[in-house]
């Protein structure tokens, strides 16, 4: 069969020319994990479909890939199926089978009062910005108990990152995706370059050939300042676009219960969740690196001001994004007559990220995910210079109440 045209990464379907919406729609998520993002992989439920997709666990970096296939067509001959035929350096088998989800039975609905409510206790103090100190206006105080009475502080979450979803289940009369519970899981050495096709009876062939791979993982490192803030460095990775730090941190009360939860962005300005955690487009990341919601690919360092240290004495998990390429597919090519219809039967494209996570100022966190092999090929710290401007921080996993313990690797 033939392939479909590439599409320059960041270029929508439609131009000038009347287009009509893909029969098919196909997504594929490539990413990179290490630190606290590889080494949480696995459990159970959700997070056997985590393992699965990362890899599993242990101290070297994972892989990631998630695929969703969408169509407007119903299946035809039986049950929905549809295959993802993989290059062999993907090791994955000749293919993977996307899973329709089966709609279930909806559980017991439970009443109001059936279970005692407890008011929730603390606050939630929110800082943004890279630098030694925060800006005027922060830190916003949330008051967990008034959010529990329907007080929700405005503007709180943001609007201009949206989740860049492709495919879904809601946008598709037929839907499958992958990882499912086949026991399969992308390698730390799988490779997806090379060809691709997509086959199924609720949606037309869709073949395509990728030329990136996997990014690099993410390294940190942390340093105290004697200042009291806390000066983050990474490598900076071929491909990135830009970065977006977060962390989430914490102080105790009487009797070990969380006093303060604090959150912490890279942004220079108030700008938290939505699409920063997700895959972004290299359009939408040159958007947000341009209004500074997102790091410049050259920046490879971050201060921590004090007034976020000196807030969450406790724990600072910290995490890493790497924005990366898009490469983008459609099929029939656009007609070279402007004036003709362009009747797309599919469409595809796969994003690229790296993430990485660890608990800021633990000794060895910031090395979890690399294999000895990395650890001894990395170079010493870069001598010390005057302090710049970058970003670093973590969303990975709200109050896990772990107290950190010494200072940080000597970075």
């Amino acid at each position: 069969m033939l392939a479909g045209t590439a599409i320059a990464a960041g270029a929508g379907i439609v131009g000038a020319q009347v287009a009509t919406a893909p029969v098919a729609r196909y997504e594929m998520r490539a990413g990179t994990t290490s630190g606290f993002g590889a080494g949480m992989a696995g459990g159970g439920g959700v997070g056997s479909a985590l393992g699965m997709a990362f890899g599993g666990g242990g101290n070297k970096a994972q892989h990631e890939l998630w695929l969703d296939l969408g169509s407007s067509r119903a299946p035809t001959g039986g049950p929905a199926k549809a295959d993802h035929f993989m290059p062999a350096g993907a090791k994955l088998g000749a293919s993977v089978a996307l899973r329709t989800p089966v709609q279930g039975k909806p559980g017991p609905v439970e009443k109001l009062g059936e279970r005692d409510f407890q008011r929730p206790k603390g606050r939630m103090l929110i800082f943004w910005g890279c630098g030694e100190h925060v800006g005027p206006g922060q830190p916003v105080v949330i008051d967990f108990a008034k959010i529990a009475a329907g007080q929700m502080p405005p503007g709180l979450w943001s609007t201009n990152v949206p989740m860049e979803r492709y495919v879904s289940p809601a946008n598709s009369r037929t839907y499958g995706h992958w990882p499912a519970d086949d026991g399969k899981s992308v390698k730390p050495e799988s490779s997806l370059i090379g060809a691709h096709r997509v086959a199924g009876n609720y949606s037309p062939d869709i073949a395509f050939t990728l030329t990136h791979d996997f990014m690099g993982a993410l390294r940190a490192s942390s340093a105290p300042q004697a200042s009291g803030s806390v000066l983050m460095r990474w490598n900076g990775l071929p491909g990135a676009t830009g970065y977006h730090a977060s962390l989430i941190g914490g102080k105790q009360g009487p009797g070990g219960q969380m006093a303060d939860i604090v959150w912490w962005s890279s942004s220079a300005t108030r700008e938290f969740g939505g699409g920063l955690a997700d895959w972004l487009s290299p359009a939408t990341v040159a958007r947000l690196v341009a209004n500074r919601t997102v790091l410049s690919p050259q920046t490879t360092m971050c201060t921590v001001p004090v007034e976020v240290k000196r807030a969450a004495p406790d724990f600072m998990m910290t995490s890493l994004y790497a924005y990366g390429p898009e490469e983008a597919f459609s099929y029939p090519p656009k007609p070279a007559n402007s004036k003709a219809p362009w009747h797309l039967e599919w469409s595809a494209r796969i994003r690229h990220r790296s993430m990485t996570g660890f608990l800021m100022g633990v000794p060895g966190m910031e090395s979890m995910g690399q294999s000895e092999q990395e650890m001894q090929r990395q170079t010493p710290c870069p001598p010390k210079k005057k302090r710049g401007l970058g970003g670093f921080g973590g969303l990975i996993g709200g109050a896990l109440g772990v107290p950190t313990g010494g200072n940080d690797d000597g970075c």
